[in-house]
Formats: structure tokens, C-alpha cells, sequence
């Protein structure tokens, strides 16, 4: 098993995803929202690259039980019902329903990565049965970090470094490019507390500043859900044999 990171979809061409296995990872916060609204209920998310194209879709497609997500520059987008904060998705507003989510990184960098063989989302919150996931399935992969408007993101390196050690855990013989090996070292140096790390990131000073303190909180919890989403047939639903931790 090799294991790859890209740093950002910036340069990725959608197509070299084509047959490989894809790790997407936007920990603040459309990975860390999705698995929060899948696991209390949603029934899938579609996630999209443009607000044009979100509206567009929710228009009917889904018999009224459509909910419109999403941000741009962390502001919730005027006219949607929901924001990018992983707290707004609760089981009384999201169960049963169909969430189409845009996000200024995350959700881009999910469709760009469309024509993977198996894509799946990660985050802090999920990494450990997607770890034992990817070990049963025993395929090369690559992780996909959103990184911010196309630029580094440390809180997606260090996510993507404790899922390569998650892996390397229950693995042996994992053969890491030179991008994995800097996020396993990444993770080593600044990812021992998670929150705190969250709290010194670009992204989350711009969090705080923007009152999201308690999504910065939510977001740096490890392994509280036991779901994985998956990609297919462009929308994000539960993988069949991962089920929510109670």
C-alpha cells in the first residue's frame, strides 16, 4: 500500500483521480460538517463547486426535502438555510433530509476529485474507522487536503499525518511518499493537542475572529463518530458498513 498527500487541489487535474482511491480532508470545516450531518441522520449531502449550481440543483430535485449549505469566506451564503458550521446540522434539522453544500475549499476540492474509484471524507472526528476501512480495502491512495483558496492549510496536513498513522498502525509495509512522511512529522510536532493547534492556524484565527470558537472545539474532537462518507453517483451518503458510534 503506497500513500500520497496533495497539499491543495491547485494544479490537480480531475482526471488523474480517475480509478485511484481519494482521502478528502477539510477539518475547518465542510469535512468535519459532513460527517456531523450524515451521522445525525441527513441522507445525503451533495456537495457542489459554485452557489449557481447549488440553487440550481435544490430547485425540486428532491420532493421539498432539499436543505441549501453552505459558506463563503466562513460567512453563511444570503438565502441558505444553513452555514458551514458543523453545530447548525442537528439531528432535528438535518434527519432525512438532502443537504447540497457548497464551501469555499471542501466541497470544490470533493467534486474535483469526482472521477476517484473510491472517494471517501475525513476529518478528526472520523479517522479511526476510516483507517480500519482503508487497511480492509488494501489500495494505494491519496489524500486530498482543501487547503484555503488553494493555499496550504497546516490543520489538513496534520489531519492527513495522524490518518497515515492511524493506517501505519494497523499496517505494516506502507510505503509513504515524501508529502505523507512531512505530514507524519507535522503531526508529531504540532499535532499532540489538537484543539490548541486549530486555535494557532490561519484558518482558525479568521474562525475566531468570525465568533466560531465552539466549531473549533467541535472540529478538534478525535474519533467521536463511526461513520464514513462516501462518494457516488455525485452525492455523500453513509458507507454501508460504517455505522454512528453511540
Amino acid at each position: 500500500m503506497k500513500i500520497n498527500v496533495l497539499f491543495s487541489p491547485l494544479g490537480a487535474d480531475e482526471l488523474s483521480f480517475t480509478g485511484r482511491t481519494t482521502i478528502v480532508i477539510d477539518v475547518l470545516r465542510a469535512s468535519s460538517t459532513i460527517v456531523a450531518a450524515l451521522s445525525n441522520g441527513a441522507r445525503e449531502v451533495v456537495p457542489v463547486a459554485t452557489v449557481e449550481f447549488a440553487v440550481k440543483v435544490s430547485g425540486g430535485m428532491f420532493g421539498g426535502q432539499t436543505l441549501l449549505g453552505g459558506e463563503r469566506n466562513t460567512k453563511k451564503i444570503e438565502g441558505f438555510a444553513l452555514g458551514n458550521s458543523p453545530l447548525e446540522y442537528t439531528p432535528e434539522v438535518v434527519t432525512g433530509k438532502t443537504i447540497i453544500l457548497y464551501t469555499t475549499n471542501g466541497s470544490k476540492a470533493i467534486v474535483k476529485a469526482k472521477f476517484s474509484e473510491n472517494l471517501f471524507v475525513c476529518s478528526f472526528l472520523n479517522l479511526e474507522v476510516l483507517a480500519n476501512h482503508l487497511v480492509k480495502l488494501d489500495k494505494d491512495f491519496e489524500i486530498l487536503c482543501s487547503g484555503r483558496n488553494n493555499y496550504y492549510s497546516m490543520e489538513d496536513s496534520i489531519c492527513a499525518g495522524k490518518l497515515v498513522a492511524e493506517v501505519q498502525k494497523l499496517k505494516e509495509d506502507v510505503e509513504l511518499s515524501d508529502s505523507a512522511k512531512a505530514c507524519i512529522a507535522l503531526n508529531k510536532s504540532f499535532g499532540i493537542d489538537t484543539l490548541k493547534m486549530l486555535k494557532e492556524t490561519e484558518h482558525g484565527k479568521i474562525l475566531l475572529e468570525n465568533g466560531f470558537e465552539e466549531d473549533l472545539k467541535f472540529c478538534s474532537m478525535l474519533n467521536i463518530s463511526g461513520i464514513i462518507p462516501y462518494f457516488s453517483a455525485n452525492v455523500l451518503k453513509v458507507w454501508q458498513n460504517s455505522k454512528e458510534k453511540q
